[in-house]
Parts: structure tokens; C-alpha cells; sequence
């Protein structure tokens, strides 16, 4: 499956980069914008408050909702947002296809990084973030090229197939290159934020993440807002996530790293 992209370039020369993905309904164009929305307490984005960083933006394929007559972007499909248990298998057959192409997009990112894979974070948000937990279950990065990911961030998001083993996880989607490990989960640093009154991803998701990740070994940083909704909490969730990065990506400018000029694009397409 091809996965187009958009990106936004750093301003200054590139030392990471951030492969972002959006919710179920939204289109890239409009998810990095609406980001400049949301600010920290220095009145600050989080491309402004990273000005080195790549941040690259893929586009959800459009399915057919099995439940409704309708079509949507989405990464994969569910049966009943209520209940996103019902007919499970349903979302399986999207991770299938989705997962091996945004790794083959970080591949591709990590090499623009000189193979630096501890220096490329994968950030969801809500269907993005759901999406984003099983790439990182499914991700395999050699020791020598770092064994890890610099970050994963997960906003308002939820765990497919949740209450299974990460052997379990990984045979729900039967996918090669798939590691046989959880060297990547446990040493890739982890953030999630949540707003306690999200009425479609509800906070009890995004705690079962949290624990699904803990039990795998990860090393969960959990925050937790009143209010915000199902969105970013602003500005002390941003606040959170420029210090989480702040702490766990070195912060030095590297010459020896090409900057990235390429940038596709797709027509997007309207938020549901």
C-alpha cells in the first residue's frame, strides 16, 4: 500500500523527525495545520518549539465503514465506536495493511537521519495513536542502528485487541519482519495524554494502553487532564510533550545529517 505524505521542513538543520498520525475522519493538510492551534505556556506550536525537527504527516486510506454507508479516511475500520470490542476482527484487516507501510515510511525516515532510528518519534492521535501502538508492536530496528525509536506519543488513543499477549498482538496481524522481541517497546520512551472528558475515546482506553504498554515493559509517562476533550489539552499537554522531548532526544545540532527536501502530497479530504 503507498501511504503519501506531507511534511513540514525544519528551519534549521535537521536532527529529527516526527512521523504523525492523524485521526479517523481527518486528512493530513488539516491535521498539521489545526497542530498551530494548539500551544504551549510560551505561546509556541510544536513545529515552532522544534525547529530542527522534521515532521511528516501520511494520509489515511479511504474504506468503506462495514456498519454505515459511508466512506471515510480512516487507518482501519470499526464496527461500534461504543464498543470497540464488537466484531474486533474487523479492525485487523486496516492494521494489515497500513502497518508495514508507515514502518516503511520511518525506514525511509531514519535513513534521511543517517540510520538514526533513536532519533525519529511516532506520535498518533486517537485512530492514529491506536494505529501507532501496533506499528510499535510490529517494529524491529537492529541494535546497530540505535534498537529503538527516539519516542512514541499517544494522544486520546486506545489499544486494538487489548487483554492479549505481545506474542497474541503480533499474531492478530500475521506480519512479516515482525520481531520476535520487545527490545523496541522497552526501550523506546513513552507518552501518553489523555483528557479525562473525551466523550469518543474514552480515558478508561487510554489507561488500558498505558497498562497493555506496561505489561510489555515499556516505560510509560501517563498524563491525564479535567478537560480538553478528545483533542490536545492546551497548553499543559503541549507543555508535557516539549518536555518529554526535551528530556529524552539530545538536543544537539548535527551537521552530518542531510537535510530533507522531499515532500508529497494528496488532495485532502474533509474532516468527519
Amino acid at each position: 500500500m503507498n501511504i503519501p505524505v506531507i511534511t513540514v521542513e525544519p528551519s534549521e538543520p535537521h536532527t529529527h523527525t516526527v512521523v504523525f498520525l492523524h485521526g479517523r475522519g481527518d486528512n493530513m493538510r488539516r491535521f498539521a495545520a489545526s497542530l498551530a492551534d494548539s500551544r504551549d505556556s510560551r505561546g509556541r506550536s510544536l513545529i515552532n518549539a522544534f525547529p530542527s525537527f522534521r515532521w511528516v504527516f501520511p494520509q489515511a486510506p479511504m474504506r468503506k465503514c462495514a456498519s454505515i454507508p459511508e466512506t471515510w479516511p480512516q487507518w482501519f475500520d470499526v464496527w461500534d465506536v461504543r464498543d470497540f470490542a464488537v466484531n474486533e476482527d474487523l479492525q485487523a484487516v486496516g492494521l494489515k495493511e497500513v502497518v508495514p507501510a508507515i514502518r516503511s515510511i520511518l525506514a525511509d525516515e531514519a535513513a534521511l537521519l543517517g540510520g538514526r532510528w533513536e532519533r525519529v518519534v511516532l506520535a498518533g492521535i486517537s485512530m492514529g495513536g491506536a494505529t501507532a501502538a501496533h506499528i510499535l508492536f510490529n517494529l524491529d530496528i537492529p541494535q546497530a542502528a540505535g534498537g529503538r525509536l527516539g519516542a512514541f506519543i499517544g494522544f486520546s488513543c486506545r489499544c486494538p485487541f487489548a487483554g492479549r499477549s505481545l506474542a497474541g498482538m503480533r499474531n492478530v496481524l500475521g506480519l512479516e519482519g515482525a520481531p520476535d522481541h520487545g527490545r523496541i517497546i522497552q526501550n523506546t520512551p513513552v507518552l501518553l495524554e489523555h483528557c479525562a472528558d473525551d466523550p469518543l475515546v474514552l480515558v478508561q482506553g487510554g489507561r488500558g494502553l498505558r497498562d497493555t504498554l506496561r505489561g510489555f515493559g515499556a516505560q510509560v509517562e501517563w498524563k491525564e487532564y479535567p478537560s480538553g476533550g478528545h483533542w490536545f489539552h492546551s497548553p499543559t499537554g503541549i507543555d508535557d510533550v516539549v518536555d518529554f522531548l526535551n528530556k529524552h532526544l539530545k538536543e544537539e545540532r548535527s551537521t552530518d545529517i542531510p537535510r530533507a527536501l522531499h515532500q508529497s502530497s494528496s488532495s485532502a479530504m474533509d474532516l468527519s
